[in-house]
């Protein structure tokens, strides 16, 4: 039948044969005379006609084009991926964190044994860094001698090269060996001094730590009370030490800050004017305290008035007092000049006969007895009397 007949060439062809959505190649192009597109019909739905019937709905238009089902990338159109893996353990048993924890001990093993290499080599290159400063502190020593020697030879070139005297030569040497000998005493003596310091430095240390033991068995000794109060103290004084070495350190900043302003003013005319001028306002100022302080204290007319006149009789009564202790003192200085007088005229009056009479109460020698006249002071021997 005409309606079954359907030209070979008008036939799409995809790349994997016959197919729906296939696209016909370049080269293939269908005769336009039998084929015409069927009008009437919605898009999805055309089909290619003849005349002799209708063709079956094949074709490049009859698809549904989809982009999301072709996505483009930068290697041209490619295929949809599917999310599809490979075959996972589905269950987590006690042989699967056995493996894991088989691989994790493996890795830390192969991590230990490399750390352990690397500890080996660094004290393989310890110990050659030890013997090489060994044998470069021999060397040095070495290397010391032999600039001595070549420091003589050279001499004794320079020596031969100018003619030097052999007498020359040994005085030179006798200078340096005197200069070596008594730089060898002075030596032999420092260190006989720094033996015997050592040696009191090692007797003190014995003493103080025999000490501290006494110390130390006088304080178990002691009851819980004094000792409790034994370590407020202490504590209390290890306090006061810091603080007393913190005012310490700042004291020794504030000096040296002083000793640098005290020289930035003497290099400068105008700060040394500013100095004075503050020092006098300092005075100024405490003078002005000092009168306030008198102003406050002091209280009315009539309260002065009556504090004068009490320091007036309190002053009177003293002086009147000391009047009458002076008068006194006068009656008394008369009376001892007048047993003085009659004493002297008593001693001349032996002394003049020659007779030597001793009389009951009276000392062999008489002592020396200052007493003072109502106008000088005089110094007179005369015998003691004894009631």
């Amino acid at each position: 039948m005409a309606s079954n007949h359907k030209p070979s060439a008008a036939r799409p062809v995809s790349r994997g044969g016959i197919g729906l959505t296939g696209r016909p190649p370049s080269g293939i192009r269908p005769p336009s005379g039998n084929i015409r597109m069927a009008t009437g019909m919605p898009p999805g739905t055309a089909r290619l006609g003849s005349r002799g019937g209708p063709i079956g709905t094949v074709g490049v238009l009859s698809s549904q084009i989809k982009v999301a089902d072709r996505p483009v990338t930068q290697q041209g159109l490619s295929g949809m991926k599917t999310g599809m893996k490979g075959p996972q353990r589905q269950i987590l048993d006690k042989s699967y964190y056995l493996g894991l924890l088989r691989s994790k001990i493996s890795e830390l093993t192969t991590e230990i044994n490399k750390l352990q290499k690397e500890i080996e080599m660094y004290n393989q290159e310890n110990s050659v860094y030890l013997s090489y400063e060994k044998r470069a502190e021999t060397l040095a020593v070495e290397i010391k001698e032999f600039q001595g020697q070549l420091a003589d030879y050279n001499m004794l070139v320079d020596k031969l090269n100018t003619n030097t005297e052999m007498e020359e030569v040994m005085n030179d040497y006798n200078m340096l060996k005197a200069q070596n000998d008594r730089e060898t005493q002075s030596m032999d003596i420092i260190f006989t001094e720094r033996q015997a310091k050592e040696k009191q430095i090692r007797s003190v240390e014995e003493e103080t730590e025999q000490e501290k033991q006494a110390a130390e068995g006088i304080i178990k000794n002691m009851p819980p009370e004094k000792q409790v109060k034994y370590i407020e103290m202490k504590t209390m004084n290890e306090k006061l030490l810091q603080e007393l070495d913190t005012l310490q350190q700042q004291l020794d900043s504030l000096n040296m800050k002083k000793e640098s302003l005290e020289s930035e003013i003497a290099h400068s005319q105008v700060k040394q004017e500013a100095v004075l001028l503050h020092e006098k306002l300092y005075e100024l100022e405490s003078h002005r305290d000092q009168m306030i302080a008198e102003d406050k204290s002091m209280g009315s007319p009539m309260e002065e008035r009556e504090r004068l006149l009490k320091q007036v009789k309190e002053d009177n009564q003293e002086i009147a007092s000391m009047e009458r202790q002076l008068t006194d003192i006068k009656e008394k200085i008369n009376q001892l000049n007048e047993e003085i007088r009659q004493l002297d005229m008593d001693l001349e009056e032996h002394q003049a006969c020659g007779l030597s009479v001793p009389q009951p109460g009276i000392e062999s020698v008489p002592p020396a007895v200052e007493v003072r006249s109502p106008n000088h002071w005089t110094t007179r021997e005369f015998p003691v009397l004894f009631d």
